[in-house]
C-alpha cells in the first residue's frame, strides 16, 4: 500500500505531497517512493512542515550526501550545507533592496539549475520556508525534459553528443562586475557538462542548461550563443511555467538534473523572507553519466 498522497500539480511535471512527516526519520518503504516520485515529478511539494535546520538536515542525509554551500567554502573554507535565501539575516534583522548580500541575490532571478557550475553539480535541492513576503517572492520551475520531448527528432539528434561550458564568474558577473570574491571565482573554475542527460532509472532525456551555461565545447561563441539561448527560450515560456507561491512550513524538493527555476523578486525593503535551502550531491560528472 503507498505510504504518499500524490497530487500532480501542473502538465508536464510536479506534485503536491501528503500522508507523510518529514520531522521523523522516514523508513526504507517511504524513502523510496519519494526518491520514486522525484524521478517521475521532478518537484515535490510538501504543505504543512514545520522544520528546523537539524531536521532539514537531517531529512537530506536520507535522500543522499549533503553538498557543501559553494560561497563560504570558496571564500574562506568554511563547510556548511545551508544557504539563506531572503533577506533575514542570523540576529533576526533584515536587509533592504540596496544591501550588497540582497542585489548579489538576484542572480538567483535568471533561470538555472542549482550548482551546474560545479565538477559535481547538485542532484537535488530542499527549500524549507519560514517567512515569505505577502507579494512577490514566489519561485517559477519549468522542465527541461518536457522541452526535450517537444523538438525534432533532427534537433534531438544534434545536440545529443554536444558538451557545454557552466561558469559561475560569468552568470555572476551578469549581477554585478564584483559579485564574485578572486577566491571564490578561484575555488569554481567552469566545467564542462553534458547537454542532454538522462534519467538513471526512467531514461528518460532532457537537456541541461541556464544562465550558468556560458558556451558550448569546441564551437563559435556566437553560434553556441544562439543554440543555448534558443534551447532555453523554448523551454520557458509562460505556458510551460509553474510559479510556486511559497507559505510558511512548505518544504518542496526539486531535481537539479532536469528543472531550471528563477526567482521573481520581491520589495525587500518592505518585507521579510527567510528560507532554508540544502542541497543533495550529484552521483559524479555528468560527462561520465
Amino acid at each position: 500500500m503507498a505510504i504518499l498522497n500524490i497530487e500532480p500539480i501542473h502538465g508536464d511535471f510536479g506534485a503536491r505531497i501528503g500522508g507523510i512527516d518529514l520531522r521523523q526519520p522516514l523508513p526504507p518503504a517511504a524513502l523510496g517512493e519519494i526518491q520514486t516520485a522525484i524521478d517521475d515529478f521532478s518537484f515535490l511539494h510538501f504543505p504543512g512542515q514545520p522544520l528546523d535546520d537539524d531536521r532539514q538536515l537531517a531529512f537530506t542525509k536520507q535522500l543522499g550526501a549533503p553538498e557543501e554551500s559553494h560561497v563560504p567554502l570558496g571564500e574562506s573554507g568554511t563547510v556548511t550545507y545551508f544557504g539563506t535565501i531572503g533577506n533575514v539575516q542570523p540576529d533576526g534583522s533584515k536587509l533592504g533592496n540596496d544591501h550588497r548580500k540582497t542585489k548579489f541575490l538576484t542572480g538567483n532571478n535568471m533561470w538555472h539549475s542549482d550548482s551546474s557550475f560545479r565538477a559535481v553539480p547538485a542532484r537535488l535541492s530542499i527549500m524549507c520556508a519560514y517567512e515569505v513576503p505577502e507579494t512577490g517572492g514566489s519561485t517559477e520551475f519549468v522542465s527541461l525534459r518536457a522541452a526535450h520531448g517537444r523538438l525534432d527528432g533532427a534537433t534531438q539528434a544534434r545536440i545529443d553528443p554536444l558538451v557545454a561550458i557552466h561558469d559561475y564568474v560569468f552568470s555572476r558577473s551578469k549581477v554585478a562586475p564584483d559579485a564574485v570574491s578572486p577566491s571564490l571565482a578561484a575555488s569554481l573554475p567552469p566545467v564542462p557538462q553534458k547537454l542532454v542527460r538522462a534519467n538513471p532509472r526512467t531514461g528518460a532525456k532532457n537537456y541541461y542548461l541556464g544562465s550558468h551555461a556560458k558556451t558550448i565545447q569546441g564551437w563559435n561563441n556566437n553560434e553556441a550563443r544562439a543554440l543555448l539561448d534558443d534551447l532555453q527560450n523554448r523551454a520557458t515560456r509562460p505556458e510551460y511555467s509553474h510559479p510556486h507561491a511559497w507559505q510558511p512550513e512548505d518544504l518542496v524538493i526539486w531535481d537539479n538534473r532536469c528543472l531550471l527555476h528563477r526567482g521573481s523578486g520581491y520589495d525587500a525593503d518592505k518585507y521579510r523572507r527567510y528560507m532554508r535551502q540544502t542541497r543533495v550531491r550529484g552521483d559524479g560528472p555528468t560527462l561520465q553519466e
